[in-house]
């Protein structure tokens, strides 16, 4: 049976590793001429940059899903932990490096506040529970059916998971130290959401961080994305580069065929890991979508992002491998990017200095730098917008580090909402997908399984569970059991 995979992202790759291993002959079609989609990478200058995600959390899930092939991560690259695991700045730059030891991290907050790091271990000892819950348990489950979550176990686990409790006040009852705040609540805003709109179920991410680690394959991320390539030809799936797809032919409620910038290619199955209103709105046509345009205006979107990928000749002093620039108003951006979209006034951003780990990944003696700025989607991004906000977060990062280093800046590329759009034909130029509020969980977020096709379903970021690099390797696992309940070979 032929199953057409559009997309070679996590979600993609994940999908039809798992369907060529039950017996599927499966085709990769992909747009870009590198694999990964936004975990590509790119070269200049003898630098090599990770286009995307840059931060390596819940190593159990790699470790499982390589697992299920028998195959182990160390297999295809090989793992560090950052101790520290990042650093955060303050106001009047006020620096907190976060110990990878639980022990020191409680500490830490102890330093802070008096009796927090009692209140830390059961803050852990509750975040586990949600995350044994949610990662081993939770994610899993297609929701397609309302019959999935009717269990007195899960009830149960769901009020223990405190979804119907906000993360913002869900913390509140642990801290008040507001540096030990803004140090918990910030994976919030990579969730694409306030802490006050996000279930306090979340504190799973915090157990992720804190407690498993932060992890980093020498190379770059990219090497997961050369692992996952390489295990999917493996098991004899075929990964064809520059296949800009342009529609899907349905023919009496099947899909047929998918149609590229290159050729035709004939399907029994078609698992769409491209951007979902992308596959409905331009490669379907009105008569086949799950979801009219309505509907999509009214999602709540993740924050999008303003890249810059930096080459210096020098290296530069006081950054981490992991750097979170909190010397602004979190509240005010949160404002700026969900209540009233628009380009921050004083953006938060992040830095990653990946050669204080990796000195590959540069020339010698020279820095490897990443920037990233959340903001509003669907902004417009010209090339003056771009500059005036690379000139605000060099200045805070010269000051911070002591250095001038834009006079050191051999290599300089932006990339923002219309990159993510011309790439990933990207839903109001997202980076992230979905915000993981209340509304937009389960059985709330967009179908993995098309209602009017029936041979057609999707996978990744936009659909169950939700954004993020481990969830979209999961996401591409749970559709793979889906295609094979209903085309058991």
């Amino acid at each position: 049976m032929k199953v057409i995979v559009i997309g070679s992202g996590f979600s993609g790759l994940s999908v039809a590793t798992s369907l060529a291993d039950k017996g599927y002959e499966v085709t990769i079609l992909e747009k870009n001429s590198v694999a990964g989609g936004r975990a590509r990478v790119f070269h200049a200058e003898g630098f090599t940059f990770d286009m995307g995600p840059s931060w390596y959390w819940m190593p159990d899930v790699f470790d499982n899903y390589f697992a299920k092939f028998n195959k182990k991560t160390s297999d295809y690259y090989d793992l560090v932990r950052l101790d520290p695991s990042y650093s955060v700045i303050l106001e009047g730059n006020e620096t907190i490096n976060l110990p990878a030891s639980i022990d020191k991290l409680g500490d830490l907050f102890e330093s802070m506040e008096a009796g927090s790091k009692e209140k830390f271990q059961e803050f852990l000892r509750q975040a586990e529970y949600k995350y044994d819950v949610g990662i081993n348990q939770f994610v899993w489950k297609p929701s397609t059916s309302i019959t999935e979550f009717l269990s007195l176990k899960l009830l149960y686990d769901v009020v223990r998971l405190d979804v119907f409790q906000s993360f913002a006040s869900h913390i509140r009852k642990f801290f008040k130290d507001e540096k030990i705040l803004k140090l918990m609540e910030f994976p919030i805003l990579f969730l694409g959401a306030t802490p006050e709109n996000t279930p306090a179920m979340y504190s799973l991410m915090n157990y992720a961080e804190m407690k498993l680690g932060t992890w980093y394959p020498m190379g770059g991320m990219f090497k997961i994305v050369e692992g996952m390539v390489k295990l999917a030809e493996e098991k004899g799936v075929k990964v064809l580069l520059n296949q800009d797809v342009q529609k899907i032919e349905v023919v009496n409620g099947s899909a047929k065929k998918v149609i590229t910038n290159q050729g035709e290619f004939t399907a029994d199955v078609i698992v769409a890991s491209a951007d979902y209103h992308h596959v409905e709105d331009k490669l379907l046509g009105d008569e086949y979508r799950n979801y009219d345009e309505e509907y999509w205006k009214k999602r709540v979107m993740a924050p999008s992002s303003l890249l810059f990928y930096l080459g210096i000749n020098k290296r530069i002093p006081k950054l981490l491998h992991h750097n979170l620039f909190f010397d602004e108003d979190f509240k005010v951006h949160a404002h700026e990017i969900y209540t009233a979209p628009q380009w921050p006034s004083k953006p938060l951003f992040y830095a990653s200095a990946p050669t204080k780990t990796d000195a590959s990944i540069a020339p010698e003696g020279c820095e490897n730098v990443f920037l990233l700025i959340p903001v509003a989607p669907d902004l417009e991004d010209s090339e003056e917008i771009r500059e005036k906000y690379y000139h605000i977060i060099m200045e805070r990062l010269e000051k911070y580090c002591g250095v001038s280093i834009r006079d050191a800046v051999v290599f300089k590329r932006s990339y923002a909402h219309s990159d993510f759009k011309a790439d990933y034909n990207a839903f109001r130029g997202n980076a992230y997908g979905l915000a993981n509020t209340l509304m937009q969980t389960a059985l709330l977020k967009p179908s993995l399984k098309s209602k009017k096709v029936k041979n057609l379903y999707y996978t990744g970021q936009l659909t169950v569970p939700g954004p993020g690099v481990p969830p979209s390797l999961i996401s591409g696992l749970v559709v793979a059991e889906e295609v094979n309940k209903a085309f058991n070979i």
